[in-house]
């Protein structure tokens, strides 16, 4: 990236900017495991049992191919304090180049609600900040100096505050939610002199939901779906499928609306940790000069006095 001309990086930031606007209807990071990854955008995702400590990690490397490409980090961790309240953090990191860095940093807090003999209703809040960072250090302008372009003359640190809410409910082999994890509209675009230097967050909403089939007692076939909507964009949905054996392997398809098509897969490899992978190849025209989207994940459950009984616990399915 360091050895490329000006012209060449402002181009591809560009590029995968308006791409990013136009297909995917959003300025968010995307996921393909979204459904290994709610707690990053429904503050009131809540499926923890008591005394359960769940941790998930998630990377996702974008576009490969692509200069100035994102790469995108996430971590989050919940666990209920008791049969009503449950908490958590969520960090979100989001690179495009090099050259762009936003960091995501959130405590989330969920009130759970009975509303049947299996049902729960979850109501969460999130509340933390963004720390939206771009550094022009490495830009090389062909006059040799940055200063006689104002839309480079000096690096753009800024913190937003921000708070989200989110609805989920589930029970044992069904949920749904609704969130906006981005209430507060920051303005990340600033003009100078004609210029803009970056961009608007506007607010986020998503819709996801998923059921649990039991085929038999070996076999579970597991559907989801993720729409998205942000302002001035076209709906974004994702669509999956994937088939679980024997509580272990789970392999699946999924399909993003005018974007791309994928490939899942994960192992439970023991009671406590689930690893898992999944691939995107991107049907847009963008496809012809990316090799594809790559993601791993990892989730840990910690018992955090011992008491569940690891094989014994009743398994996890989202």
């Amino acid at each position: 990236m360091k050895n490329l001309s000006i012209y060449h990086k402002i181009a591809a930031l560009l590029s995968l900017t308006l791409l990013s606007l136009q297909s995917f209807a959003q300025q968010d990071p995307q996921f393909t495991q979204y459904m290994n990854n709610m707690s990053v955008i429904n503050p009131a995702y809540a499926t923890a049992q008591e005394a359960i400590l769940n941790l998930g990690g998630l990377y996702r490397t974008q576009w490969v191919g692509v200069e100035g490409a994102p790469k995108t980090g996430t971590f989050f961790a919940h666990t209920p304090i008791n049969e009503k309240i449950e908490i958590g953090l969520s960090f979100t990191n989001d690179n495009i180049g090099d050259v762009v860095n936003e960091n995501n940093i959130y405590a989330d807090f969920a009130y759970v609600l009975r509303v049947g003999f299996q049902a729960k209703l979850s109501l969460g809040i999130k509340a933390g900040v963004t720390l939206f960072d771009v550094n022009f250090d490495d830009f090389n302008l062909q006059s040799g100096n940055t200063s006689t372009d104002v839309a480079f003359n000096e690096n753009i640190n800024k913190t937003f505050p921000n708070v989200g809410i989110g609805a989920f409910y589930f029970t044992s082999n069904f949920y749904v939610g609704l969130s906006a994890p981005n209430l507060l509209t920051t303005k990340h675009i600033e003009t100078e002199n004609g210029v803009k230097s970056t961009g608007v967050q506007d607010i986020h909403y998503f819709l996801t939901g998923g059921y649990v089939f039991d085929i038999n007692r070996e076999l579970k076939f597991k559907p989801a779906f993720m729409a998205k909507s942000v302002r001035g964009a076209p709906l974004s949905v994702d669509l999956t499928a994937n088939v679980l054996f024997n509580n272990r392997l789970e392999l699946g398809l999924g399909y993003r609306l005018d974007d791309a098509i994928s490939g899942l897969a994960s192992f439970r490899v023991s009671p406590d940790l689930k690893i898992g992978y999944a691939y995107d190849f991107t049907t847009s025209n963008l496809g012809d000069y990316n090799s594809g989207s790559h993601e791993i994940f990892v989730l840990f459950d910690i018992d955090l006095f011992g008491l569940k009984g690891g094989y014994d616990r009743s398994p996890r399915f989202f």
